[in-house]
């Protein structure tokens, strides 16, 4: 028994030591050793990834040889804010320019929740057996608040994200209008020159202003829901009459009458338009999205149009007004871009401001100083 005690003792005393050395309570036994929860192999590699950017050239091949990885890293560069990242995303746009205009660009809209993300994934699996190369562009609404995006669109196209004949990017809308990104149509090159021959842009779905995506896309399909009140909308302008092609979504179960219903009172809204420039009728339809019903006609819908177009040369026409468009678009986004980042403005804005919140001058007559400086330094 005592000599189990001194034993103890022993023991007690020598930890109390070791507790002395390192100055903490908290320590090993001696011949353990702290497992590596990191490689130092693997962190010699992020670091050297992370400090090698590949250059304009490999870029270009890359994307021109169809890999995805690098066309994604490109879409980030054209997404970017940053100086050089514009700079370098310019070359690589211009680059792929001569290998894009090659695919049909469908354009899907539709209010949230009307199915559009399922449509999608069920229209995406369809062209990709008919042996297409779909690449999917979904805008995500950003907050007001925090300009967050939750870019949950490849979650919810889980199947169609397994198919390697697709390519599915998620973008944030952030402060631009018309229910798509201010990069898309940069993008869409970018898809283009990377082999897809087929381009699906989903808008956000905010309602009648998403117009925007009609002056970048082929044809533009609108999803709508039965029974909610949508079909009185077909007589008002808007979005409606820039459809190609309204698909009533949802049509099973116990809500297929109600979408008859629709298509029959649609069909009727729509021979109130005169006929659009492309001599085209727009087509109205029921589908399921999430049994796979009908979505072989919408494609044969899509393909109709297509043929009608290309040999009345209005394809190549609708075109040439769309590069035309966004060739303004821009000029009016650099210039809106380089005004706010003027220094006399960003100074002379606030003392503005502030003369206005004390009704000591009107918004109109701050509006025009501000103008007037800018242009005094042009």
């Amino acid at each position: 028994m005592l000599q189990l005690s001194i034993k103890i003792i022993s023991f007690i005393f020598t930890l109390m030591q070791t507790n002395k050395k390192n100055k903490s309570t908290l320590t090993e036994v001696a011949g353990i050793k702290r497992p590596n929860t990191t490689s130092n192999v693997s962190i010699r590699k992020i670091k050297l990834n992370r400090r090698k950017q590949p250059s304009s050239k490999e870029f270009i091949s890359s994307i021109l040889n169809g890999n995805i990885t690098f066309l994604s890293k490109a879409i980030t560069l054209v997404e970017s804010t940053n100086a050089k990242h514009q700079k370098k995303a310019s070359k690589i746009i211009n680059a792929c320019l001569p290998h894009a205009n090659n695919s049909i660009r469908i354009g899907i809209t539709g209010v949230p929740g009307v199915g559009k993300s399922t449509f999608i994934e069920t229209f995406g699996t369809h062209l990709t057996n008919l042996g297409k190369k779909v690449a999917v562009l979904a805008i995500d609404p950003s907050s007001s608040v925090n300009n967050g995006s939750i870019l949950g669109d490849k979650t919810r196209m889980g199947k169609l994200v397994k198919d390697a004949n697709v390519f599915i990017r998620p973008s944030p809308s952030s402060n631009s209008l018309g229910g798509v990104a201010r990069k898309t149509r940069e993008t869409i090159i970018l898809c283009e020159a990377a082999g897809f021959d087929t381009i699906i842009i989903e808008t956000v779905g905010v309602g009648q202003s998403e117009t925007a995506v009609h002056s970048m896309v082929d044809f533009f399909l609108l999803l709508k829901l039965a029974g909610a009140g949508d079909e009185l909308q077909g007589i008002k302008r808007g979005i409606i009459e820039m459809a190609d092609a309204i698909v009533i979504n949802k049509a099973d179960s116990n809500n297929e009458n109600a979408a008859k219903l629709a298509k029959s009172e649609f069909i009727r809204a729509l021979h109130l338009y005169p006929l659009k420039e492309s001599n085209w009728s727009p087509k109205v339809t029921t589908c399921s999205a999430l049994h796979n019903i009908g979505i072989h006609s919408v494609w044969q819908i899509v393909s109709d149009y297509l043929t009608l177009t290309k040999e009345n040369l209005f394809f190549d026409k609708k075109r040439a007004k769309q590069n035309e468009f966004w060739l303004l678009e821009t000029i009016n986004q650099r210039l809106l871009d380089h005004f706010y980042r003027n220094k006399k403005i960003k100074k002379n804005l606030h003392i503005e401001l502030d003369k206005i919140n004390a009704s000591i001058t009107s918004p109109f007559d701050a509006a025009n100083r501000l103008l007037r400086d800018y242009f005094d330094q042009s």
